[in-house]
């Protein structure tokens, strides 16, 4: 049995190499939550920087019906924040 294999972006599309869901897929934040389960604050820069190249390049690829700030902002760093307690 071969090795899973890692739920990456096609670029630059940013869709998943596997499941073709708009990256960073659900495994693919799992994946990146377990990896950097003790440094979030480096998560958050990756993904920063991911969301800097995936805005360039989806605004490249189609200008007209490029995702609003808002959408990329959720897609590639909101849902990597830390929880808030209340």
């Amino acid at each position: 049995m071969s090795p899973p294999r890692p739920h990456l972006p096609i670029r630059p599309l940013w869709l998943c190499r596997i499941c073709a869901a708009p990256w960073p897929c659900a495994t693919a934040r799992l994946t990146l939550l377990r990896e950097y389960a003790h440094d979030r604050e480096a998560l958050l820069v990756y993904l920063g920087g991911l969301l800097h190249d995936a805005a360039g390049q989806l605004h490249t690829l189609n200008p007209h019906e490029y995702p609003k700030p808002a959408q990329l902002f959720d897609r590639f760093l909101g849902w990597a924040l830390p929880r808030r307690r209340t």
